[in-house]
């Protein structure tokens, strides 16, 4: 498709940006291109050629699934047999066709294939819906140059390396690409990679001069070149390599390269070249495969089964040596003890002169008959609950978005009890605890404060201290909202500011957001409405508080600012004309940016916006009249979480600015390694002596109920840590914004920003550099430390904030332990200018140094490595792109969802999985040892007590179902409750649910049950008329009153187990109980060829037998007994948390304020982050 017309003109912004867009030079590091690391070579315009079809790059198809087609049988059964259980219900279930077995290989068999076959295909269906995410993303399509100027759509994972394609305005860049050419006729675009680093700032990229005459789809044609350039690497900040075109060689810089997942903002089009694909792009090279998680409950559930499996080894072994002693007495001169087994005329299994042998087979029929230790449903029961669980999940409403139409979304079920055990929360900053949207709401003018809107932080604060804020006290409001603007003061709005006292300064304020800055105004045709697209949001933010209040940028040239005012002595509306002489940038040295312009009066005015540290500074003497009026406003704005600017002027004289301009060019064309130094220096010299007007509060709008949600985590005890790829300044604003930091936290900051690094990097060598940097983050670690150390014991709290190169040393392996041991002290820790393979280091640092869970949370490409690394990872819907959604355990659309999500749906989880599995060891203990027992009690002749069915429908019927309800239903406490008593969620952190003590103490509940089962039937029973017709118990009657007992214990157990009772589970539970009953009725009436030694045993022998019945109603008694008094002085004399807030509901005192709060406060730690925290501060602070 040839593109026609003209080309527009636009800006040329380089000429804007005075420090940007720096072209880059053959330097000493390009002579690397071609050896080791720098051996990629790309043919532009020639992707079919041969000398590119031998490279063999990788395709463009990117894929986030566990499994493929070839390898989903093989890996999944592998996954199902790695459990151990498992792979020994496989070996017992071989060893069945054998004629050891004592029970029939179709009813050992077929419940094996039930369970493998039910997991594996929930895992087919959860990795069949990665698929079809993938296919969505690699089926975007993109405009590819297809030869003779013609480019039609293609297919993202089509493209191949070498291909040219053409991206236009707010489409994602399907690709790493060389950048060519734009619709700019300087080559610029503008790039948004918040899905990379977190930023929402846009970011300046520049093509080769020799490539930006490539204006129209025609003159793609006869391009051709060839690129040299360094190796797939996971570096986001850096590319090397050269272009060869037309007989010369040009650098290349990371001016030039446009990232895959990165979006083309604020420009029409641009022609790239690929070169880049799939899994070699930098985005996909820092996320990593997508692991088998399990969760610490499942792998210390697999400690539990090789303990059992240490039991039933020993049982089988002691039965053995036993049962050859006895084989080998059976015949002793003719004399047969053991009759029955005929041992004078025995198979191998029972020969006394084969006594060796004999022990080895009774061995592997023990191994077999005593498998009903290890619950074999136990693994599919949970995989069934889990997936109920999950739909509750993705059905709660009180997790469901409305304005986006997204509920949360569990796309795997594998972690649901792992929400209940989070020790750690690693969060993203950018679109997770914010709205990437900052709002103009206050600012501080001559001395005084205006606007009187509440930020969140305020309206947390507020609520929390009982006296919540009224959006009524500043009367209502039903003007629509303005994107960006939130500011309500009647003395400023509607031109109200020409009557305050100090009128002239406020105009100077205002005219000062609407001239000092970069952004560019677009004219909407049909409503006339003036937009802004700026570098960030903040400064948009400014100019659209400007316009609301008068003063309106709507025109901007290379040389001038146009600007609509409100003109104080004629009340009507101006044009004014600004000519534009410097603009001096932004950068996180020097924390302000000014901008000297010429107003129509000739008066030349340097206009300065920047941070409080640097700018006053720089304050001229007669400039600081209202200096601490405003310092105390700052204050305020800090504790409400604002980001603030100071705003302040300066009138240049005619021959200063001539001077200051001839050094400033003089800087700028330097090619001296200290050339930034030097411009600098002339910019220091002239950004001084200003007058100040005042001070920005800017809200870096973080989600709804952000705050809130931070402070209940907290009040939970969970740490939280902050990752994030902005810079230093932003994320501590947002810290103090959502509650993390508070005034009064000893702040520990870690960077290299000191003199000595900057004059080794002017010189260049690297290794000084290198272990000056080392030697830096040491002494700060060290120093951290200790202060921590110092204030062991006091209230003090400290919060760690690092950025990204220092993070780089500080994660060595001779530091990292360093390191952590620094930030588990600190209630804070806050990285800056992460990388995402950084961040997916510092989760792994956390999991792996702790041994604790670990959740991660973002919402961008840059956040997949983190949020595989991490125990739990959690996605959060946003408005930019699925890669986090894809990569994650769990989508939700907002971050206040966590609490919900953790507090409630964790804790339940987790106490309903614990539950769950120390109920199976019971029952199944209580099954298993009295078939043990009655093996001893007939000298482990390898004779089951039980019919065959009887042996296999037990955790298939008659005792599974109520265990399924309870860990779907049972609630030990509301989600009330819950989010009232944070402090519950401890118990799965510190794993009390789930301790060896518990687990233990449930099995020893099942030995006493099995105990009391066994003997009491057997002395019940034992030789006596068993009916009127004066006939005993044989081992029919026997084994179906023992399995009857067991039925109703093990059934009973559950119900005095279970906290939260729903009609499902009463009637699973008296269901069962029937289901045994209807059971032995059908399968008696079956011929006894089938039902064999059940043959009519409850019709004709149990059901008229009254001994059966009372033997029914006092062994469960009896074998409950010991529990229910346990429980009992358990719950009077050392109750758990929840026990504990059971009792506030049962007392009828959960609106009892000074009750619960003295149940609330049982805590393990103060809290030292939070509003609660910060509240608490302040009370303290006050008192003293």
């Amino acid at each position: 498709m040839t593109r026609s017309g003209g080309r527009k003109r636009r800006l040329h912004f380089s000429k804007i940006y005075s420090f940007s867009c720096g072209r880059a030079s053959l330097k000493e590091e390009h002579s690397q291109i071609g050896g080791p690391g720098f051996s990629r070579v790309v043919f532009c315009n020639e992707p079919d050629s041969f000398e590119a079809g031998i490279r063999n790059y990788a395709d463009n198809y990117v894929s986030t699934t566990k499994y493929t087609v070839a390898t989903f049988l093989p890996k999944s059964l592998f996954e199902q047999f790695r459990r151990v259980a498992n792979f020994y219900f496989l070996v017992t279930g071989i060893l069945a066709f054998t004629p050891l077995a004592p029970y029939s290989a179709v009813s050992a068999i077929i419940p094996l294939i039930i369970v493998i076959g039910a997991t594996m295909t929930k895992e087919g269906i959860e990795d069949w819906r990665r698929k079809q995410q993938d296919i969505e993303v690699n089926n975007r399509k993109v405009k590819v140059h297809k030869g003779s100027g013609e480019f039609d759509y293609t297919e993202w994972k089509n493209l191949r390396v070498g291909d040219i394609v053409r991206v236009e305005k707010d489409e994602f860049f399907p690709t790493d690409l060389l950048l060519l050419s734009s619709s700019y006729e300087d080559a610029i675009c503008y790039v948004e990679t918040m899905n990379l680093d977190g930023e929402t700032n846009l970011k300046l990229k520049q093509a080769l001069d020799v490539t930006s005459t490539l204006q129209e789809d025609t003159s793609i044609s006869d391009f051709h070149a060839m690129v040299k350039c360094e190796d797939p690497n996971a570096n986001l900040y850096s590319f090397l390599g050269t272009m060869d075109f037309e007989k010369q060689q040009y650098p290349l810089s990371p001016q030039q390269l446009l990232l895959r997942d990165s979006k083309l903002r604020n420009t029409d089009y641009i022609y790239g070249v690929v070169i880049f694909t799939g899994v070699d792009t930098k985005v996909i090279q820092n996320s990593t495969p997508p692991p088998s998680k399990r969760s610490r409950v499942e792998k210390k559930m697999d400690k539990i089964i090789y303990l059992l499996f240490g039991v039933l080894f020993t049982l089988s072994s002691v039965g053995s040596i036993f049962f050859g002693i006895k084989t080998k007495d059976d015949l002793n001169n003719g004399i047969m003890k053991r009759w029955y087994l005929k041992p004078d005329d025995s198979t191998v299994f029972y020969d006394p002169k084969k006594v060796p042998l004999a022990a080895i087979y009774h061995f592997l029929t023990a191994l077999m008959l005593y498998s009903y230790l290890i619950p074999i449903s136990l693994y599919v029961s949970i995989e069934i609950v889990k997936v109920l669980q999950s739909v509750f999940i993705n059905q709660d409403i009180h997790m469901y978005y409305e304005e986006a139409d997204k509920p949360a979304h569990a796309r795997t079920s594998n972690l649901n009890e792992e929400l209940g055990q989070v020790d750690t929360i690693l969060s993203d900053k950018t679109g997770t605890l914010t709205c990437n949207s900052m709002e103009f709401i206050k600012c501080s003018v001559a001395g005084t404060a205006y606007g009187r809107g509440f930020t969140e932080v305020e309206r947390s604060m507020g609520r929390r201290n009982g006296s919540p804020v009224h959006e009524a006290l500043i009367g209502k409001d039903d003007t629509a909202p303005i994107k960006g603007f939130n500011f309500k003061d009647e003395r400023i709005m509607f031109g109200n500011w020409v009557n305050e006292p100090h009128g002239d300064l406020i105009q100077n304020f205002f005219r000062l957001l609407a001239v000092c800055h970069t952004a560019i105004p677009e004219v909407d045709e049909v409503t006339g409405k003036v937009m802004y697209e700026a570098e960030s949001p903040d400064e948009a933010a400014f100019v659209i508080a400007a316009r609301e209040v008068g003063f309106e940028f709507y025109k901007r040239t290379q040389t001038s600012i146009s600007v609509r005012e409100l003109d104080r002595a004629s009340g009507q509306q101006v044009d004014s004309l600004y000519t534009l002489l410097n603009v001096l940038e932004f950068n996180s040295t020097r924390k302000r940016m000014s901008v000297i312009v010429r107003n129509e009066e000739g008066k030349v005015l340097l206009l300065c916006k920047g941070a409080d540290n640097v700018m006053f500074e720089r304050l001229a003497k007669n400039g600081r009249e209202f200096e601490e009026e405003t310092k105390e406003h700052l204050n305020g704005y800090a504790d409400a979480g604002l980001r603030t600017l100071i705003l302040a002027y300066r009138e240049l004289q005619e021959d200063e600015y001539t001077e200051f301009n001839a050094k400033f060019i003089k800087a700028k064309n330097s090619i001296s390694a200290d050339r930034e130094a030097l411009i600098d220096e002339v910019t220091d010299n002239v950004e001084k002596d200003l007058i100040l007007l005042g001070a920005t509060a800017v809200e870096d709008k973080l989600q709804n109920g952000v705050p809130d949600c931070i402070d209940k985590l907290a009040q939970a005890g969970i740490k939280i840590w902050v990752l994030t790829g902005d810079k230093m300044e932003t994320a501590i604003n947002i810290g103090f914004a959502c509650s993390l930091l508070r005034q009064g936290m000893t702040q520990i900051m870690i960077n290299l920003e000191s003199p000595e690094i900057k004059v080794l990097e002017k010189e260049g060598d690297k290794d000084a550099i290198t272990k000056a940097s080392r030697a830096r983050v040491l002494h700060h670690i060290d120093k951290g430390k200790a202060q921590l150390t110092a204030s062991s014991g006091g209230s003090e709290a400290f919060a760690l904030i690092i950025d990204g190169k220092s993070l780089a040393y500080a994660l060595e392996d001779d530091i990292k332990s360093l390191f952590l041991e620094l930030a588990m002290g600190c209630a804070s820790v806050i990285c800056c200018r992460s990388s995402p393979k950084q961040k997916a280091l510092v989760t792994r640092l956390v999991k792996s140094g702790t041994g604790k869970t670990t959740l991660a949370i973002g919402d961008g490409a840059n956040d997949v490595g983190m949020l595989q690394e991490a125990d739990i990872g959690i996605g959060i819907s946003g408005v930019e792109g699925m890669q986090a959604v894809m990569s994650s355990d769990i989508a939700i659309a907002q971050f206040r969802y966590l609490e919900r999500l953790l507090l409630v749906h964790g804790h339940w989880c987790y106490r309903r999985i614990s539950s769950m599995i120390c109920y199976f060891f019971y029952k199944n203990i209580t099954f298993g040892l009295a078939v043990f027992l009655y093996e001893a009690s007939t000298t482990f002749s390898g004779q089951p007590v039980y019919n065959d069915w009887f042996l296999s429908l037990y955790n298939v019927f008659f005792s599974s179902l109520p265990v399924v309800a309870m860990g779907v239903f049972d609630q030990d406490v509301s989600a009330r409750f819950c989010l009232k008593f944070p402090l519950l969620y401890q118990e799965g952190v510190q794993n009390v649910l789930f301790s060896w003590r518990r687990i233990i103490g449930w099995m020893l509940n099942g030995l006493t049950s099995a105990v009391i089962i066994f003997f009491f039937c057997m002395k019940a029973l034992q030789p006596c008329a068993f009916n009127p017709d004066g006939k005993t118990a044989g081992m029919d009657i026997l084994g179906a009153t023992m399995y009857t007992c067991t039925v109703w214990v093990v059934n009973l157990q559950m119900a005095l187990a279970i906290s939260y009772f729903t009609l499902i589970q009463h009637l699973f539970i008296w269901g069962s109980i029937t289901l045994w009953y209807l059971f032995m009725l059908a399968y008696g009436a079956m011929s006894p060829t089938l039902s064999t030694n059940a043959y009519k045993v409850f019709v004709e022998t149990l059901a008229p037998t009254p001994s059966f019945w009372l033997i029914t109603l006092l062994v469960p008694i009896s074998a409950l007994l010991p529990y229910f008094t346990y429980s009992s002085l358990r719950m009077r004399f050392f109750p758990l948390y929840h026990k504990m807030i059971q009792w506030i509901r049962y007392e009828g005192r959960s609106n009892d304020p000074e009750f619960c709060d003295m149940v609330r406060q049982r805590s393990l730690r103060p809290t030292t982050v939070g509003f609660t925290a910060r509240l608490a501060a302040r009370t303290n602070k006050l008192r003293r």
